[in-house]
């Protein structure tokens, strides 16, 4: 059996992805409405759409009741599970902009949203399945990043990356691998719609 090594971080990283992912995060066409929901998946669930917590550095938040995030409610308000002194989420953890956690919001933007305010924009999703994340690095504060683009490497570190091209490649591969899976479940969804003509003997 041979033992597999990682990073810390980078498991963080992956376990806010995967809690990114529980959530609608592809649409056909883009709601009109704004703020945009990302609307849970899992069934049961009181959130009303992604409400990302930070970490100061791997570390959860804490509320000011001193529990954890993942110990409150999901629903809005964010209620204490674990004491009934608090009346919902509110950490006084300041991030690397120099505000508290409470004065900030999530919210979602399109592309075009954000150049038309002057935000910065990161590199267009190389993969539908990533669902808007390019690379860990999209998941880290802005100031961890390399750059202030949101895209997570400066060209200095694209030019020391090797094998940038066959990466690309690979994931133009698995885009075409991932378009051709969904086309088959289409076809066999309307295979089983339609009847089947019965053959005469």
């Amino acid at each position: 059996m041979q033992r597999l090594q990682v990073e810390a971080a980078a498991l963080e990283e992956y376990a806010e992805y995967r809690r990114y992912k529980q959530h609608k995060t592809d649409y056909e066409v883009i709601p009109k409405d704004r703020p945009i929901c990302v609307p849970c998946r899992v069934s049961h669930c009181p959130c009303q759409s992604y409400h990302y917590v930070p970490l100061n550095g791997t570390q959860p938040v804490r509320c000011r009741c001193k529990h954890f995030a993942d110990q409150h409610s999901a629903a809005p308000g964010f209620s204490c599970n674990s004491c009934s002194k608090c009346s919902g989420f509110h950490s006084c953890f300041t991030c690397a902009c120099g505000q508290p956690t409470y004065a900030h919001e999530t919210v979602v933007e399109t592309k075009q949203e954000r150049l038309a305010q002057g935000k910065p924009v990161g590199q267009d999703v190389p993969y539908a399945a990533m669902g808007g994340v390019t690379g860990f690095s999209s998941l880290a504060e802005g100031y961890m990043r390399l750059d202030d683009s949101g895209i997570g490497g400066s060209s200095g570190t694209r030019q020391i990356s090797h094998g940038k091209h066959s990466e690309d490649d690979n994931m133009a591969y698995f885009e075409k691998r991932y378009q051709e899976q969904l086309k088959k479940e289409k076809a066999a969804k309307r295979k089983e719609k339609s009847p089947v003509p019965s053959k005469k003997p």
